[in-house]
């Protein structure tokens, strides 16, 4: 009976996965062939997929477009490549004429090798910025002053609050600007309902309102334990171990309590109809707004309050800011989490290989196209930031190759390209094995 929903669930991972690793690497690969081709460096095979060819067509620029059967990654491969990787074929340059030497990748001047290998994580976080200011411009942000859209259903809970209220204060202390509102309400006792003040068809009136902040399932995170269980948006936690909640803060330290055994949990729908879930909690390593890391008891679900404001759309200028911020944040955690690492101050388990990436991106994309394309513009970043580590066969190594030239004169010898390389691909596949051990054996 289980088969065929597993089937269908794992065909859809894997196809989630693919397509979400090809618009990355489509991008990536673009942006070193089209950086490549404008500073006169000619791309003899542009490959999505590695092993044998499914589909090609040659340009008019001498490049074949390629669509190979193995849909793991991609390349360019320059003229006087050897390889995918970019290493120089022995004697490619020889009895060449000055312009054809120039077309070739060894040939090009410093500077357009450079831009030609950095354009790659550059065109990924390229990628990440547009997603990510994009979505913003299409979810929009919170309106100023906040006026109350949707309400949430929530059971056993009386209040007045309607669609249009404008709030103005709640328990006699005045709303601050939205951008404010979550630091405001923490400020608040918690408590079933509150005094709202709010303007309504033109007339300021007190009346009574939820908490703000009650167990109401906003989303929940891919491969957790929320995610597993089936909470959906809407849904109320009402009870942790048959001990009521209403507070956000009550469930949250209920899961923190726990160490790690499991919770059962009273879930109410909005139809009226309740359910009860046993959850096992995820000990995870979260950063810290200072760079560090805490290790909290997780079961992967966010809240929301219990009202959804209306929303206005951002400035440009206030979009960019968040695309930016985004970026930085990830690439900001993630070296950090890598650093707590490797010196020991958080689990190794941090680190996800093949098969953990491509369980997220499924249930990324089951979640609706707004969090996969979230998960996309994530990952580009991640894509962008590992290729610029000092890695040989990364972009990073070339780098650091084209910085020795620039300060010595000349490249480092074949000799030394060559152990070079294969270190550096030593090295990527132990850390390639090691992530996949952690998809197998870590919790």
């Amino acid at each position: 009976m289980e088969l065929i929903p597993t089937v269908g669930g794992l065909a859809f991972t894997i196809v989630a996965f693919i397509a979400a690793l090809s618009v990355i690497i489509a991008i990536h690969e673009y942006g070193h062939y089209i950086v490549g081709r404008w500073s006169g460096i000619k791309a003899d095979v542009f490959s999505i997929g590695f092993g044998p060819v499914l589909a090609k067509r040659t340009d008019k620029h001498g490049t074949q477009w390629q669509i190979a059967a193995l849909p793991f990654g991609g390349y360019v491969k320059f003229r006087g490549d050897e390889n995918a990787a970019s290493a120089p074929a022995e004697g490619a340059l020889e009895g060449l004429s000055d312009d054809e030497r120039r077309a070739t990748m060894q040939g090009a001047p410093l500077w357009a090798r450079a831009a030609t290998v950095a354009a790659g994580p550059i065109f990924n976080f390229a990628l990440s910025f547009i997603v990510f200011a994009g979505l913003i411009l299409f979810r929009g942000v919170t309106s100023d002053p906040i006026t109350v859209d949707e309400i949430s259903p929530l059971p056993n809970v009386q209040h007045e609050l309607q669609q249009g209220d404008v709030i103005v204060a709640i328990n006699g202390e005045t709303l601050p600007h939205a951008d404010d509102f979550r630091d405001f309400a923490q400020t608040l006792e918690p408590s079933p309902t509150l005094t709202y003040t709010v303007l309504r068809d033109g007339v300021e009136r007190e009346i009574t309102g939820p908490w703000i902040y009650p167990p109401l399932v906003g989303s929940t995170t891919p491969d957790s334990a929320a995610f597993d269980a089936g909470l959906t948006e809407g849904e109320v936690i009402t009870s942790v171990n048959g001990i009521p909640v209403y507070d956000f803060d009550d469930l949250r330290n209920a899961v923190g309590d726990s160490e790690g055994n499991d919770i059962i949990l009273e879930i109410w729908n909005p139809g009226g109809e309740t359910r009860t879930s046993t959850l096992s909690p995820t000990r995870r390593d979260l950063p810290l707004a200072d760079g560090g890391f805490e290790t909290r008891w997780l079961i992967g679900m966010t809240g929301m309050i219990a009202f959804s404001p209306e929303v206005t759309t951002p400035s440009m200028g206030e979009a960019f800011t968040y695309g930016v911020d985004q970026i930085q944040f990830i690439i900001t955690s993630s070296l950090s989490g890598l650093y707590h690492m490797i010196i020991g101050q958080i689990s190794t388990c941090n680190l996800s290989g093949p098969i953990g990436i491509a369980e997220v991106s499924g249930q990324a994309a089951s979640q609706g196209w707004f969090s996969f394309i979230w998960f996309i513009a994530l990952l580009s970043t991640a894509v962008g930031m590992l290729n610029l580590f000092p890695i040989p066969v990364l972009d990073g190594g070339h780098l650091v190759f084209y910085a020795w030239e620039a300060l010595t004169g000349r490249p480092p010898s074949d000799r030394a390209l060559k152990y070079l390389m294969t270190g550096g691909l030593t090295l990527m596949l132990l850390l390639m094995a090691f992530s996949l051990g952690n998809d197998l054996f870590c919790p």
